[in-house]
């Protein structure tokens, strides 16, 4: 049982790995070479991989977006947000839970 769970993590680090590796923004030979290095030598070229790859900023944001923007716009102002959320609720178009939610919405900022 404990060699299944062993191979089947080893065989889910080959796959993310691969997934990673295809998915970066390098060479065709150094991705070549990578692949090559992770099925002759697989430790040692997993190993290798997770230590010399090169962190980006770009990718992460863009894989967990709720990461990227964690901060208001600077143009942002809750008060405008507020008016804006008190002359739609004076006009009947919003409830009053409608108008609660976008204050408090705002107001998280």
């Amino acid at each position: 049982m404990v060699v299944f769970f062993f191979w089947f993590a080893v065989i889910w680090m080959f796959i993310a790995l691969f997934a990673d590796l295809l998915r970066r923004d390098i060479s065709g030979w150094a991705k070549a070479g990578w692949i090559i290095l992770m099925v002759i030598f697989p430790f040692i070229g997993i190993l290798a991989y997770l230590i010399a790859r090169p962190k980006d900023e770009a990718m992460d944001h863009s894989m967990y977006p709720g990461r990227a923007q964690t901060q208001a716009p600077p143009d942002y102002r809750a008060a405008d947000e507020i008016a804006k959320a008190a002359a739609l609720h004076d006009q009947g178009r919003i409830t009053a839970a409608e108008y609660e939610s976008i204050k408090q919405h705002a107001l998280s900022y």
